[in-house]
């Protein structure tokens, strides 16, 4: 149905990961951001410039079959239920599916996006407004197409910094130096924090990624194996064997020990594999700007490993 040079895909393929997922553009740390209209899951519509002149806003993207989002939603809720206000407003808008499959295909309809990005915002409790963009990926196109980044636009409507996959520790210092910015200066636009955080994090991966898969279904699971070979078979795994804890944080000391075990070995195991059989290629580690310029010439990003 899809094919190579569409948006959406039916199946997570390794030539999806490097030649797609693992790219980006989108706008930088001091453009404009994008406009954009959407309706929300409950039928609202917003615009972007909406908030502008009123609100900075936290952007962030994501779907109910990405592992990084899904590893992102408590620490975003939290900072949705300390920062949501006169000052900043939150918004998610809902993308393809990172990793599809028979239970959440590929979607063919808005009808189909809609049911999707409900059962993301309803059974992760996902608190700030869910906006769904059309099948064609329009606003995700605009912002890179990564599968979990998170954008603040300052007041003026311009990129004050961007997470190129949603860390809420990370986020939360932007936000407050944004804040104590306009606060001491009566400024509306700033770039804070450097402009961007370009890390992934490395939990997120090893503690999600089973549970994000099989909402997606079995042929999401046989398909990020097969594109990531051994080392995605220890990431299932390890993820297999944390979820209880994850789902269930106050179980009791031994699990949380055991869980830390396989995440243990699963990254080191991850790691030695990857440098024998890549032969220092390495397409899931990520490197800063400054090391990818000096060993390709480029500051491109490079492929990750979800």
């Amino acid at each position: 149905m899809f094919g190579s040079g569409t948006y959406n895909y039916d199946h997570f393929t390794r030539d999806v990961l490097l030649k797609d997922v693992a790219k980006t553009s989108g706008p930088e740390p001091g453009e404009t951001a994008p406009d954009f209209t959407l309706r929300s899951v409950d039928g609202d519509k917003l615009s972007l410039s909406d908030f502008e002149e009123h609100k900075n806003v936290l952007l962030t993207f994501g779907s109910a079959t990405c592992p990084m989002t899904l590893g992102s939603i408590a620490g975003l809720n939290d900072l949705y239920d300390k920062y949501r206000g006169d000052s900043v407003e939150f918004l998610f808008v809902y993308v393809r599916e990172a990793h599809p499959g028979e239970e959440l295909p590929a979607h063919e309809s808005m009808e189909d996006k809609f049911r999707a990005a409900q059962i993301l915002r309803d059974e992760d409790e996902l608190k700030m407004p869910v906006l769904v963009d059309d099948v064609r990926g329009s606003v995700h196109r605009k912002y890179g197409k990564l599968p979990n980044p998170s954008y603040l636009i300052d007041r003026s409507g311009r990129i004050a910094f961007r997470c190129l996959f949603a860390q809420p520790s990370v986020i939360e210092n932007a936000i407050d130096e944004l804040l104590e910015y306009q606060e001491r200066t009566g400024e509306d636009r700033a770039v804070v924090a450097d402009g961007e955080d370009t890390r992934m994090p490395k939990s997120y991966p090893l503690l999600y990624t089973h549970r994000a898969l099989k909402r997606g279904g079995r042929q999401a699971i046989v398909d990020f194996e097969e594109a990531l070979g051994t080392p995605g078979k220890l990431m299932v795994a390890s993820s297999r064997l944390a979820q209880p804890v994850v789902e269930h944080p106050g179980k009791t000391a031994a699990a949380a020990a055991l869980t830390a075990g396989v995440l243990a070995g699963g990254i080191f195991a991850g790691v030695k594999l990857r440098q024998r059989r890549l032969r220092g290629r390495e397409p899931y580690r990520y490197y800063d700007r400054e090391q990818r310029a000096a060993r390709t010439g480029t500051d491109d990003y490079e492929p990750i490993g979800i």
